[in-house]
């Protein structure tokens, strides 16, 4: 515990007696006080006894320090000595090894030419046997020495072709005989381990046939072998590369150079088997059916491009690519040169078909329709422009568009832009997609969308027509969906062909030309907007009675508004309502602007027509503002401005005379012409009068 003097003091005060109160005892200052001197001179004696000790502890400390420093001054002097001891031993070491190096030098320079000279009388003495005609030597007669004896013929067969032929021809003949029956024997040993699947036997034989001739010969013994039972399944594809996994594995045990062992097996699988296979799939319906033909064609081209990009795992040499890139090449070339001409053919037959069987199922024959260019439709617009279009064709409420029709094309378009992608040549791929879309173009956008157009054009009926039936709306409703699923597969589907070459500029504009010659067939439709403004003056005219505007009994009117309004704005919510399903984007408020306009002006000078009294003025105003209901729905601005005003022009039908100059002097009224507002007072039975008209002037 640390030390605390008070505490200390009073523990000692506490163990003398008389030095506190305890237990009664007075205290006792003086006995205190002397037990403080004894104990204060029992701890000076302690501290002099401790300090002796300490001073002892420090100079046996010191004493032993400098033993120390002396024991390691000592070992470092023998460590310099050991570390000098260790670099005359090292550099003995070196003059020993460089001695020994040059002695070896020596002998292995009298060695060398002794081994050769053993050697070359060995052949000699095996070449005598075969100069004698008899082979004597065991290497030769026991079937077990076959290695060595390769390894002798092999030399001598070097030798022999040294020899002139005039005096050696015989033995020489005997040499490649026996060369000739050792490489068999080899090839036959190779052979029979590969069959019992000794791996360590067929390595060590084709080491041995790597220096004859007939090794190629050992290497397609193996790929045949190999290949046997290999392809047993209806998936060629699959078989070779589970054949070319297995034998990757044991090509390299087995040959000294196996990545040009595999890359033979590979070059003979595609030759032959895949050759054979895409042969026969393809010839069988090359001729006779085009749609059959393009997918097994596309089907093999893609399942040999994935089998190639397998393989591309293995070690077949430095340039691996090119190499399978040509075996791929040399299967499909003579499909690959025609295939767009193919393409394109099937496409332009298959789309024929599926539109001729649209129209067949309708029981319609296809007219022709006018041609030409963006100029001529428009100079067509210029001169047709709120004219009536003439006898119209009754298309009995059908568009002549289909979205089955679209979809069966652009689904057999898309496929041939996968195709196109797949089989076309890096170089011809933007070509051949532009061809692609120019089919598209032709069979879905000019024979279908803009024949639609043109007999939905010729079915628009003449503005006077009474109860017709304007299904041109429909028809660019759906014009407008198709399109957008057009200019979906284009995104989607061609822009990814052509996005980094020039044939994107010819594919955007040939685009823009067809989108404006639609636009401004559309546009043609416009006299639509004329019908419907007929429509609803047959409903006036046939619904309107002068007497609406100037009741027999003034105080007897039970309706809030005319039979005639109530069918007009009936109508008119109809055809917004089908206009804003039939377009999009600023179309719909271009088109409802124009109609809006119309049906304003229709609604203004059927109003000009009529005198009205002060309950018919009444109605006239609860007429306007029915139609005026009806304007909100345009969601136009100028349009619901144009109807207010009106609303404001039909109160100068009731208004007190008095009143007149105040209400032309209002806001909605202050900037109309004079005339305007004369004419609508003129309107008034009482007009006539002459406090009526002092107050007007």
């Amino acid at each position: 515990e640390p030390f605390v003097a008070d505490e200390y003091i009073e523990r000692l005060a506490w163990r003398t007696p008389g030095g506190g109160s305890r237990g009664g005892e007075a205290f006792d200052p003086k006995r205190l006080l002397e037990e403080f001197v004894n104990h204060i001179q029992e701890l000076q004696v302690m501290d002099e006894r401790i300090q002796r000790k300490v001073e002892k502890l420090e100079q046996q400390c010191q004493k032993e320090a400098k033993e120390f420093a002396k024991k390691v001054q000592e070992l470092q002097k023998s460590n310099q000595v050991a570390f000098q001891h260790f670099q005359e031993l090292d550099e003995h070491i070196s003059y020993v090894a460089t001695k020994v190096c040059h002695l070896g030098d020596q002998l292995e320079g009298v060695n060398t030419p002794r081994q050769r000279a053993v050697e070359a009388q060995k052949l000699m003495k095996y070449f005598n046997e075969f100069l004698d005609g008899e082979l004597k030597s065991d290497v030769f007669t026991n079937s077990e020495k076959i290695k060595e004896a390769a390894d002798i013929i092999q030399k001598l067969h070097l030798i022999a072709q040294e020899l002139p032929f005039d005096r050696f021809s015989e033995v020489k003949s005997k040499i490649a005989s026996k060369y000739h029956d050792l490489e068999c024997q080899l090839i036959q040993e190779f052979t029979s381990a590969q069959r019992r699947g000794e791996i360590s036997r067929m390595r060590e034989v084709a080491a041995v046939l790597l220096h004859f001739k007939g090794y190629s010969h050992c290497v397609d013994v193996y790929i045949k072998q190999c290949q046997e039972g290999a392809f047993l399944r209806n998936d060629v594809f699959e078989d070779a590369a589970i054949l070319c996994q297995r034998v990757n594995k044991q090509v390299g045990e087995v040959f000294s150079n196996p990545e040009t062992v595999l890359a033979k097996l590979i070059q003979n699988i595609f030759e032959v088997k895949l050759q054979i296979y895409v042969k026969d799939q393809l010839e069988e319906h090359r001729k006779s059916d085009a749609e059959q033909y393009l997918k097994n064609l596309y089907d093999l081209y893609t399942r040999t491009t994935n089998l190639s990009s397998k393989l591309m795992e293995f070690n077949l040499g430095t340039d691996k690519q090119t190499f399978l890139s040509k075996l791929i090449k040399s299967i499909f070339i003579s499909y690959l040169e025609n295939y767009i001409e193919v393409e394109i053919g099937y496409l332009k037959s298959r789309s024929a078909m599926i539109l001729q069987r649209y129209y067949d199922s309708k029981n319609h024959q296809k007219r022709s329709i006018g041609t030409g260019g963006i100029q001529d439709l428009k100079e067509r617009i210029r001169q047709r422009t709120n004219l009536p279009l003439g006898p119209s064709i009754d298309t009995h409420g059908e568009t002549f568009l289909s979205q089955e029709v679209v979809v069966n094309l652009l689904q057999e378009t898309k496929q041939a832009f996968e195709r196109c992608h797949r089989l076309s040549d890096p170089s011809d791929l933007p070509k051949n997609a532009f061809r692609i879309f120019s089919m598209l173009v032709e069979f879905l956008c000019t024979e279908h969308i803009d024949y639609a157009l043109e007999t939905g054009l010729a079915g628009i009926p003449s503005s006077d027509s009474k109860n017709a039936n304007l299904y041109f709306l429909d028809v660019v409703h759906q014009a407008n969906t198709i399109f957008h699923l057009f200019d979906k597969q284009f995104n989607d589907h061609l822009m990814p062909l052509i996005s980094s070459s020039p044939k994107l500029s010819e594919c955007l504009q040939k685009k823009k030309d067809i989108i404006e010659q639609m636009e401004v067939k559309l546009d043609m439709g416009i006299d639509t907007l004329n019908c419907m403004i007929g429509q609803m003056k047959h409903i006036l005219a046939a619904e309107q009675k002068k007497t609406d505007f100037k009741p027999e009994d003034e105080n007897n009117v039970l309706i809030q508004y005319t039979n005639a309004c109530v069918k007009v704005c009936s109508y008119v919510r109809k055809q917004v309502e089908k206009i804003r399903n039939s377009m999009d984007g600023k179309n719909v408020d271009t088109v409802l602007m124009e109609l809006g306009v119309r049906f304003h002006r229709l609604i203004y000078e059927h109003l000009q027509q009529y005198s009205y009294s002060c309950m018919g003025g009444m109605l006239a105003i609860c007429d306007v503002a029915e139609y005026r209901k009806c304007a909100k729905d345009f969601k136009i601005a100028l349009v619901l401005q144009l109807f207010d005003t009106l609303h404001a022009l039909c109160n100068l039908l009731v208004v007190a005379p008095d009143n007149l100059k105040q209400v032309c002097s209002g806001e909605q009224l202050a900037n109309l012409d004079k005339n305007i507002l004369h004419s609508f007072v003129q309107l008034r039975v009482d007009y006539r009068s002459a406090r009526l008209a002092r107050h007007f002037s």
